[in-house]
């Protein structure tokens, strides 16, 4: 055989071999490059979702038909518990909180419609953590901000009248009182007492939308010797009057009246302390509300709380979320977040679904309670926020942009109450 033979059958057994590795490395990057993208697993969940709206905003699983009448209300409760990943143990209170596994709950949703539990449409919605840890990102938690250290001041004057046995206080005015509802002002009063005695207190008037007030107002106690007064606290507390809830502490001053010369009818300019058992100490909860009109639904979405008190002897808490429905002043269903062991800024992102037809809106609100858990003794409540469409001006206003932005989530902070 010839040499330009040998070359010829050499070249035509390496061709295949050439042609299957260039096939082998087009493929290879063909998939890392399809790996990157990712656009047709997009595009395919994109449609997917798209599809499970237009079915749920069609009204095919809410018929309004099966409205229930407003004289005979009966509420189903579905017959399936949600359905939680993790080991579930009973708490004190007789409930049932999944484990501490940081897994999303899958829920289903509560209807006040008289349907099954399987006509409705379940929904497990996860948001990743770290997209509200920067606290300096553009994101909802600017709606509450952050209480400012300077509480403002008051000032008022005293004298003693020997002859009655009558201790006269004058409430003139507070300065720079930190704004306490959304529309930046406040409704301020003052509570007065004598400590140790609670029971007698007395309170000016309430001054509307304003954050110098004037009252100009006297108060007498009578009926104390002097010597006795010695032993005595003048306590006055600053409150923001609401309407809708209780009203909020803005600061507190104490002065032993044992320092004070009640003979020279002495006037003070005293700085506001903040309450120890105030709202603002309980911490904050950071909730996110979406309604859709056409398929009658509110989701809620507890993302995360903030600075929130310590329950435990150890300093920390152990917390969880607790949603009840209430209509009509009952409660109705109740739904619940997983624990976050010794946490006092605890990440939830967790949802839940609950169906309410339009004509019952306005007679709903939703209790949202942070509770510590506790395995020997009942769950302790931390504190308590209530979205209505009247409740406190920040919850309301809460509510009243939620069906004002339909489809939309909205997120808002909400410092918790007792």
């Amino acid at each position: 055989m010839r040499a330009d033979d040998v070359q010829q059958v050499a070249e035509d057994s390496l061709l295949p071999v050439v042609v299957a590795a260039a096939s082998l490395v087009t493929m290879v990057m063909t998939l890392a490059l399809c790996s990157l993208c990712q656009w047709c697993h997009r595009r395919d969940s994109y449609t997917e979702l798209e599809r499970d709206d237009e079915t749920s905003e069609k009204g095919g699983a809410f018929p309004h038909s099966n409205v229930i009448s407003r004289k005979t209300i009966k509420f189903e409760r579905p017959p399936g518990k949600a359905l939680v990943r993790g080991n579930v143990q009973p708490n004190a209170d007789g409930d049932e909180d999944s484990a501490e596994n940081g897994t999303s709950l899958k829920v289903q949703p509560f209807s006040l419609h008289n349907l099954s539990a399987s006509s409705m449409p379940s929904l497990s919605l996860r948001l990743s953590p770290s997209a509200y840890e920067d606290e300096g990102s553009d994101s909802n938690e600017d709606a509450v901000s952050e209480p400012s250290a300077n509480l403002g001041r008051i000032q008022f004057s005293m004298s003693y009248d020997f002859d009655t046995m009558t201790l006269v206080l004058h409430i003139k005015r507070a300065v720079e009182l930190p704004a306490k509802d959304f529309s930046g002002t406040s409704d301020p009063f003052v509570k007065i007492c004598l400590l140790p005695d609670k029971k007698n207190k007395m309170e000016t008037k309430v001054k509307r939308r304003n954050l110098n007030p004037h009252w100009n107002e006297t108060f007498q106690f009578e009926g104390f010797p002097y010597d006795k007064l010695q032993h005595r606290v003048l306590y006055l507390q600053v409150f923001d009057y609401d309407r809708f809830s209780r009203n909020d502490p803005i600061g507190e001053v104490h002065l032993p009246l044992c320092e004070v010369d009640l003979t020279e009818s002495p006037t003070f300019w005293k700085d506001l302390r903040p309450c120890p058992n105030s709202n603002d100490n309980l911490g904050e909860l950071l909730v996110s509300l979406c309604y859709q009109p056409t398929a009658q639904r509110i989701t809620i979405v507890v993302m995360k709380a903030r600075h929130l008190k310590a329950m435990d002897i150890t300093g920390t808490s152990d917390p969880y979320v607790k949603i009840w429905l209430v209509y009509r002043e009952k409660k109705i269903e109740k739904k619940k977040t997983s624990c976050k062991k010794r946490c006092l800024n605890p990440v939830f992102n967790e949802s839940f679904i609950f169906d309410i037809p339009m004509d019952k809106m306005k007679e709903t609100s939703f209790i949202i309670s942070v509770m510590d858990k506790d395995t020997l003794k009942k769950n302790d409540v931390i504190g308590k926020v209530c979205l209505a469409p009247r409740s406190g001006p920040l919850e309301t206003k809460h509510w009243k942009e939620m069906i004002s932005k339909p489809r939309q989530p909205v997120a808002m902070w909400h410092g918790l109450k007792k």
